[in-house]
């Protein structure tokens, strides 16, 4: 049976993809905000998502910007009538198709085959939703980060950077895409930005002198499996993610440009 993910605050529309999609032989599973839905994503493994832009919580663009981090399942996002825009960043940001409110069943049911079929014929598996580095663990779908079995806390972009990183580990990583892949597509040269997050994470994650996180120098970086790094709390160390201060100028916020995804707004109101 095909599971079918629907992220959306609506009660009343989420009662009727139930019961409709239900009806037509699909598999339902409902989630009321974007971190529930993408938590939703990695334990269920969807064979398609139905993506609200308008969330409480998590702007559902972004949502499907880090879907796209580890999964390649159908994503077919509901828009507002007036939300070209954003319809059309929504596909940018990796998108299959959408769907116009108010819709209805036969056309929600024939797009919903449409990407199924897109994905069998790309024939891609989804990518693992935990990725373990050496004796880093990255949890996609929930975004949280172990080191030794020790809990490390990051802020968002410092996530997406390590969540690139150990996607490609072993690979050395361009500082133009590693910018584009975690910043967007307007970076390319701000490499003073991945200068300051790789000396943050390596704080965090306990690696001492970088054989963890390596640098090659003028090229990029690179995510290696390879010890000796220091268990948190040995040799009288800090514990990953633990004090110490942040690069001067930049306490703890995003570099300039970097700052936040706006929320959005709920469904039945316009979108931004």
């Amino acid at each position: 049976m095909t599971r079918v993910l629907v992220v959306d605050d609506d009660p009343a529309l989420l009662r009727a993809l139930r019961i409709g999609l239900d009806a037509r032989g699909f598999e339902v599973v409902v989630a009321h905000t974007g971190a529930e839905g993408l938590s939703r994503a990695a334990q269920a493994m969807p064979d398609v998502i139905v993506l609200d832009l308008g969330l409480p919580d998590i702007d559902g663009v972004e949502v499907c910007k880090r879907l796209r981090q580890w999964t390649e399942v159908p994503v077919i996002v509901l828009s507002a009538l007036d939300s070209e825009d954003r319809k059309v960043l929504a596909l940018d940001s990796g998108a299959d198709d959408y769907v116009t409110k108010p819709f209805g069943m036969h056309e929600l049911e024939a797009r919903l085959r449409v990407a199924l079929r897109h994905a069998a014929a790309r024939n891609l598996p989804s990518a693992p939703a935990t990725l373990t580095v050496g004796p880093v663990h990255v949890d996609l779908g929930s975004r949280v980060v172990e080191v030794s079995g020790v809990p490390v806390e990051l802020t968002a972009r410092e996530f997406d950077l390590l969540a690139y990183l150990a996607r490609n580990a072993g690979k050395v990583c361009t500082h133009r895409t590693i910018l584009r892949g975690v910043w967007g597509p307007g970076y390319g040269h701000e490499t003073h930005y991945l200068r300051v997050y790789a000396s943050r994470l390596r704080r965090k994650l306990g690696d001492k002198g970088g054989p963890l996180l390596r640098t090659n120098p003028g090229v990029g970086y690179q995510l290696v499996d390879e010890r000796p790094i220091q268990p948190p709390g040995a040799g009288g160390t800090e514990p990953p993610g633990a004090g110490g201060t942040e690069p001067p100028g930049h306490g703890g916020g995003e570099p300039p440009g970097a700052a936040g995804q706006p929320d959005g707004g709920n469904w039945g109101r316009p979108g931004p």
